[in-house]
């Protein structure tokens, strides 16, 4: 079952990470299926643009995909990216926000993150849900969604 507004967001933990220790801020939530690809790292690097837009609406930027820690750390390192990366190798996390789904590509059918971004809010529930994103712009939608009345 698809998460939707108004849901509680599934906990997020790994790496010493928690998603309910952020309580009282807004959370972005992105889900990305690798890290240092050319997709994925134009959509991170959209989000790492628009950080300080998104901290002045105290609203933290969680990234969150299949790959080890290693991996995105390194990936992180080389492109700036300041907000925390979630390494997800199991797919359990993306599994309870439902983006862990077939794929098809050149007729071979595979599982893999459809990239899926969340708006929880400063309660811990979905305040918004934004399913198969389209990456140029994507950032600044997610910004505007979280505005002033979020």
């Amino acid at each position: 079952m698809a998460l939707q507004t108004g849901d509680r967001a599934p906990e997020i933990k790994a790496d010493g990470f928690q998603l309910s220790k952020l309580r009282g801020k807004k959370v972005v939530v992105f889900f990305f299926p690798k890290a240092n690809t050319s997709g994925c790292t134009k959509e991170a690097c959209e989000f790492r643009d628009a950080s300080s837009s998104f901290a002045k609406k105290n609203t933290e930027i969680i990234g969150v995909s299949p790959d080890q820690t290693g991996p995105q750390q390194k990936w992180a390192k080389e492109y700036g990216l300041k907000f925390t990366l979630v390494p997800d190798p199991t797919h359990a996390i993306a599994e309870a926000y439902g983006v862990w789904k077939e794929k098809s590509m050149y007729g071979r059918k595979y599982m893999g993150i459809e990239r899926s971004t969340f708006l929880v809010d400063a309660k811990g529930k979905i305040a918004a849900v934004f399913p198969k994103v389209k990456v140029v712009g994507h950032a600044a939608k997610v910004l505007e969604a979280v505005g002033p009345g979020f």
